[in-house]
């Protein structure tokens, strides 16, 4: 019997990174400085603070784009196939079934996540569940991972190529990939993919995708801390 796993968890590993508040003051201020504007791009601190916001306020968005982060995601395929719809500013490469014989490791929601969809399409809201949903939900989910799984390793072990096999496996097995962005990109992101209250205009994401988007957020904070302030002052609206 293969020992199958349940997460309810994502995991976001910033795996590298060339990303810095520096690089937005130096790409903004070639404008008016030419050559000189890689110099000093510390001097002021106060001023430095200050161009950023003006850059985020008044949507003066390439500056933000001479940056760079590699993220390794690991997460439920439905989540990755909601993160492909963001496209422009961002590489993928993910894992494939059609080389590699995928691990059974499923995605099950803890007791957190919200069961119950309230309301038409543009104004439902999610609610708690029962604890009787909440079982519901996590043995259903089990018994029919086990089974796809099951069927998945009886057809590998038929001679079936991994690329037909893997036809029966759900979107709720999980998988990984790097993903590469800039801090526009990543921006405009946070504010369709995540719930905040300084947010001027409100999102509805998937509770899985949102703790993606969460967990890329701290990572990128602390690399550009005046560039995130400015994006929350700011309405986490993207330039």
């Amino acid at each position: 019997m293969t020992d199958i796993q349940f997460r309810s968890d994502v995991t976001v590993d910033l795996v590298k990174s060339a990303a810095a508040d520096s690089d937005v003051l130096w790409a903004a201020r070639v404008s008016t400085q030419g050559e000189q504007s890689f110099e000093n791009v510390y001097d002021e601190p106060e001023r430095s603070k200050g161009l950023i916001n003006f850059l985020m306020r008044d949507r003066h968005g390439s500056p933000f784009e001479h940056n760079s982060m590699t993220f390794f995601i690991s997460a439920p395929i439905f989540v990755f196939r909601e993160f492909m719809r963001h496209r422009v500013g961002w590489s993928y490469n993910e894992e494939s079934g059609r080389y590699r014989e995928l691990q059974p490791v499923f995605y099950v929601p803890d007791a957190s996540r919200k069961l119950v969809q309230e309301g038409r399409p543009g104004k439902y809201v999610f609610v708690e569940g029962t604890r009787e949903q909440h079982d519901l939900v996590s043995r259903t989910m089990e018994d029919s991972y086990r089974q796809a799984y099951e069927t998945y390793q009886e057809m590998l072990a038929a001679g079936v190529a991994r690329e037909v096999a893997r036809s029966v496996l759900p979107v709720g097995l999980f998988s990984s990939m790097y993903a590469t962005c800039n801090a526009r990109s990543l921006m405009h992101f946070l504010g369709l993919r995540t719930q905040h209250e300084l947010a001027a205009v409100p999102s509805f994401p998937q509770r899985e995708i949102e703790m993606v988007g969460e967990k890329m957020e701290e990572h990128w904070a602390r690399l550009m801390s005046l560039t995130h302030a400015a994006f929350n002052k700011n309405g986490r609206v993207a330039p």
